[in-house]
């Protein structure tokens, strides 16, 4: 089946498609084993026509942004995995708007914004990943969310349909949305305001030096592993549960920062899935706080993760 999907993908798109491909290729932590199908579209129309192909077809879908924010099992992922990083990448400002695709690099829009003196978006400078992925956990940093300047996301649906969903018809908390998990989010655009240059590149550089001095930015990771419990810190309670610079194979809690959870050799999945649960049964036990995970988990079985 998945040799005659390719095919019609190849025949009616102009994305390219790999059999087997090493998912750790395309993970920031160097992690995961091979991707049944992989795919790579070229923009926006070979995407909608890709996944309309894989849907008929009746292919388990993966969506993969950057890489950043998952940890993928060693055994792969079975069925189509469609990645964006090649492709939604357009960025444009028009006056105090900006519409982006959701395969662009978060780095990418913010320095769009500062570069036309919008204000809104740069306390986001430094966090990895590309726009969808960060709308779907409504990722924040310094103060600020993503969904505070938000217009409009364009997306398609569970049953393929094309929508424009307005910012009101969708629900955001703190590292939550209430996007469907099966939507796939296309585009997005933004209201932002004009400011002082000075002001937004204070802002960007206070939260570009607060990262440097705060995180282990040179080390191989998927950026904060748990979220935040309400008033208080995922990382100091890791660090508090005396865990900080703790290792299991290759897998080990920073000693710059302990949400942050490094590959530091040639870690297994699960020796970074033996990590996490060891941090988060060590805290539960300590503290009575169940920390939640910010980090995807891709590709395991439903009893490896159970309790995280």
């Amino acid at each position: 089946m998945i040799k005659k999907t390719v095919e019609k993908i190849k025949n009616e798109t102009s994305s390219i498609c790999r059999l087997n491909e090493p998912l750790k290729k395309h993970s920031t932590y160097r992690i995961g084993g091979p991707a049944e199908l992989m795919i790579f579209p070229k923009n926006k129309a070979d995407l909608i026509k890709t996944i309309q192909i894989i849907n008929e077809d009746k292919i388990q879908l993966t969506i993969l942004g950057s890489g950043s924010n998952v940890l993928i099992s060693d055994k792969g992922i079975k069925g189509a995995v469609i990645s964006l990083k090649n492709s939604l990448k357009q960025v444009k400002v028009d006056g105090n708007q900006l519409y982006a695709e959701c395969g662009a690099m978060l780095g990418k829009i913010v320095k769009l914004a500062v570069k036309n003196n919008l204000i809104g978006l740069e306390n986001l400078n430094g966090v990895p990943g590309t726009l969808g992925g960060a709308l779907i956990m409504n990722a924040g940093a310094w103060g600020g969310e993503i969904s505070e300047n938000l217009l409009c996301v364009e997306l398609i649906n569970s049953k393929n349909e094309l929508k424009k969903i307005q910012k009101n018809e969708i629900n955001f908390s703190y590292r939550k949305s209430s996007f469907d998990k099966n939507d796939i989010l296309l585009s997005a655009e933004f209201k932002l305001k004009e400011a002082e240059k000075s002001l937004i590149n204070e802002n960007f550089l206070k939260a570009q030096s607060g990262r440097r001095d705060t995180q282990p930015l040179d080390k191989r990771s998927a950026g904060s592993l748990f979220k935040n419990p309400k008033n208080n810190s995922a990382g100091k309670l890791i660090d508090e549960a005396g865990l900080k610079g703790f290792v299991i194979g290759d897998a080990k809690i920073s000693d710059k920062h302990a949400n942050f959870f490094i590959n530091d050799g040639d870690a297994s999945s699960e020796d970074m899935l033996n990590l996490i649960k060891k941090a988060h049964s060590t805290v539960k036990e300590k503290f009575s706080i169940d920390l939640e995970l910010e980090v995807k988990l891709m590709g395991f079985e439903e009893y490896q993760i159970k309790g995280l």
